[in-house]
């Protein structure tokens, strides 16, 4: 696959590639802060899938648009992954399955990823921390406000990536209060390499990702590949099963009325 065959078929993404073979993915909606939504949701499989199956990509850089790397449109309420999109179980099957390709195909990448967090990073921050280089901005922070705070299971990844990052129970607190951990707490705690001035975080990312380019691609696609091994199991035995629960919250908090 060649980069012509997918670059503009992504509303959620606009895609650039250097001669060197750094390819940026800037998420964005509608030009503008990226928004999770439906559309994205379903989208970033198939794109993970894409830059993938491209072997000019050497080295992938992530970042987000203007504020916020991903930020979520809707009041804090119970809500679903789909804002709005899912009403029955037919429909959460199809939400799952789009949830199962939106970690696994990240995973699937064979080549070294950077996320360059622009902003706050409001729900599906696995898409930064998943990364193997994770830079912030000192305007970022990252908190979970799309599961437990709103009524839903953190079934989709999230119960799976930021209790191996914090620690098993601070990740379950961070999970369960919708705590926010900002840029530099998150250096010291090891979820991010470096912190930076918002207007210096794009120039050192690409520095970083024009000198792993120039390295021997063989041994970068396998230094990759050793890398993610531990995620790769833990997404093969519980991302379905977190999804599914996840779904179970969706479905049953239609009938919740809190007291």
């Amino acid at each position: 696959m060649a980069l012509s065959d997918y670059e503009d078929r992504f509303s959620c993404a606009a895609l650039s590639r250097t001669d060197d073979g750094v390819l940026t993915v800037r998420l964005h909606t509608k030009g503008g802060p990226f928004r999770w939504n439906g559309r994205a949701h379903g989208e970033l499989g198939d794109l993970w899938a894409a830059i993938g199956g491209d072997r000019e990509n050497r080295v992938v850089v992530i970042t987000g648009t203007g504020d916020f790397f991903v930020d979520f449109p809707e009041p804090a309420r119970m809500i679903d992954p789909l804002v709005g999109g899912v009403v029955n179980a037919t429909q959460w099957d199809h939400a799952i399955s789009e949830g199962l390709r939106l970690i696994a195909g990240l995973l699937d990448i064979e080549v070294p990823v950077i996320a360059a967090v622009n902003g706050p990073a409001i729900v599906h921050s696995e898409l930064a921390v998943l990364a193997d280089v994770v830079l912030a901005a000192d305007t970022a922070y990252f908190v979970d406000a799309g599961h437990c705070t709103v009524g839903l299971v953190p079934g989709d990844g999230m119960q799976i990536i930021w209790p191996l990052l914090l620690g098993p129970n601070r990740g379950r607190y961070f999970l369960l209060t919708g705590e926010r951990i900002d840029a530099h707490e998150a250096k010291q705690l090891g979820i991010v390499g470096e912190v930076l001035a918002p207007d210096r975080l794009m120039e050192r990312a690409l520095d970083l990702a024009h000198n792993l380019a120039a390295r021997n691609p063989v041994t970068m696609r396998n230094t990759r590949s050793v890398f993610k091994r531990a995620l790769k199991r833990a997404v093969t035995e519980d991302l379905h099963y977190g999804l599914a629960l996840e779904a179970l919250a969706g479905l049953s908090g239609r009938e919740f009325s809190p007291r």
